[in-house]
């Protein structure tokens, strides 16, 4: 299947999708099912059709926002299309080994916990009969301090989940864990590394418990590529992030001198402060915009933000958001949210199991606790933290995630969206999402 044939696919997903379909026959999804095979033609027909569901699964990740608002997709029209979620993120970890200053955790409390096995092999079991085609490992913590990890995507892989993905600190990424990671079969490692030097990493990357070391984690991701070789494994494809900040943007040729010899992919992208309303900007500024806009807008509701070199985008329109026409997001205790910004899971969409979540107040009251006494892990960088606004409530009854996807509070959310009454919705009129919003930059008013 040749690449450049293939409409709708960003350049920058060109490199994922090229390695996943020249690599398929590799695939642990086709390396487990083509053991049942006993002809040539069976296996060549089957590999055939896993490229042709990785390329309909990347295609309808913007095409499904699109035939959504144009059909006007929400409620029984949307469960009738069949739009399953092409990807569920999965918390297994709730908990990180870094304090990261530009990081959520530092402003809002989120639990030190794992996930339970049993809910995990759960869940993909759902995904598997709905016919997810992606999962992510990640949300609000680490995925290697999960000591079942790499059983996790072993059971994935046997379960036909095409793609497993998974970002890491590479902290804990030894030669042990990387040979099981390896053999389990995960597809896509993202490592999250900010810094082209040691200074400017660790500043950044702050180790929680003990001193993280800009070498430690250089050497784990060399490593990694090492050992891949030596099993012969074409799997992961590896692929590393860096966040643009003030600090680090003078080195960013430094971070690509690196890495462009150590792993697949190198992104960078820039960290923006959002201010949210423009009445905490100058007077001067709101006058401009007045101008501009006139009377008629209330411009004081206008949304901002500034990149790293301080430069104002401002905005009055709100886009939809493709998130709640494809993904999901589980907790690490089976409480499901449509959106990965609700860092404090402050607006379920529903659960997946309740004695899970009897301890959910526990969980976030622990950590509140251990922040006040001064505890290991908790001091100086977390002591701003503020506990989520959410209820807590243990819930009235445990749903399916196919029930979850297709339930009323979701395609509620849904319909606001396609209606453009996208401030109607709590969580939505202040996601600090940039791409749901229309931005002009302030120069060019």
């Amino acid at each position: 299947m040749r690449i450049k044939a293939i409409q709708g696919i960003k350049d920058s997903e060109k490199i994922r999708l090229k390695f996943m379909l020249n690599n398929m026959n590799e695939n642990k999804v086709f390396l487990n099912a083509s053991l049942n095979f006993k002809k040539r033609k069976e296996k060549e027909e089957f590999l055939r059709n896993l490229q042709k569901r990785y390329t309909n699964y990347r295609l309808a990740w913007s095409n499904n926002l699109k035939t959504s608002i144009k059909e006007k997709l929400f409620g029984y029209k949307f469960e009738k299309k069949k739009l399953m979620p092409l990807c569920i993120d999965i918390e297994i970890a709730a908990l990180c080994d870094l304090v990261c200053p530009f990081c959520f955790r530092q402003h809002i409390i989120t639990p030190d916990k794992i996930m339970d096995e049993k809910l995990f092999y759960r869940i993909i079991d759902q995904c598997s009969e709905l016919g997810v085609p992606s999962i992510k490992l990640n949300w609000r913590g680490e995925p290697l301090l999960h000591p079942k990890l790499p059983e996790f995507i072993s059971y994935a892989k046997k379960k036909g989940i095409l793609e497993v993905i998974m970002n890491t600190n590479a902290v804990t990424l030894n030669t042990k864990l990387a040979k099981k990671i390896i053999k389990s079969g995960l597809d896509l490692l993202i490592y999250s590394f900010d810094g082209g030097d040691k200074k400017t990493y660790e500043k950044m990357r702050i180790g929680r418990f003990k001193k993280n070391s800009f070498e430690n984690v250089y050497k784990n991701i060399v490593n990694f590529k090492k050992v891949k070789k030596q099993t012969g494994s074409k799997f992961p494809l590896t692929k590393i992030q860096m966040i643009l900040t003030k600090e680090n943007s003078k080195i960013k040729n430094n971070f690509f001198k690196l890495f462009k010899n150590i792993v697949d992919d190198i992104s960078v992208k820039a960290y923006t402060e959002r201010g949210g309303k423009l009445v905490d900007i100058d007077e001067k500024i709101l006058k401009k915009i007045k101008r501009k806009f006139g009377n008629k807008n209330d411009y004081k509701n206008f949304n901002h933000w500034k990149d790293i070199k301080d430069n104002i985008y401002i905005s009055n329109k709100r886009l939809q958001c493709e998130q709640i026409f494809q993904r999901m997001l589980i907790s690490y205790n089976g409480q499901v949210s449509m959106c990965c910004y609700d860092w404090g899971n402050m607006h379920p969409i529903g659960y997946l199991d309740k004695e899970a979540f009897l301890n959910n107040k526990k969980d976030y009251l622990e950590v509140e606790k251990k922040i006040k006494l001064g505890k290991k892990g908790f001091t100086k960088y977390m002591d701003g933290a503020i506990m989520p606004q959410t209820s807590f409530e243990i819930p009235k009854k445990v749903e399916t995630l196919y029930q979850i996807w297709n339930g009323k509070i979701l395609n509620d959310v849904r319909k606001k969206h396609i209606e453009k009454k996208i401030n109607d919705v709590e969580i939505c009129k202040k996601c600090a999402f940039k791409e749901t919003y229309e931005w002009i930059k302030l120069d060019k008013i």
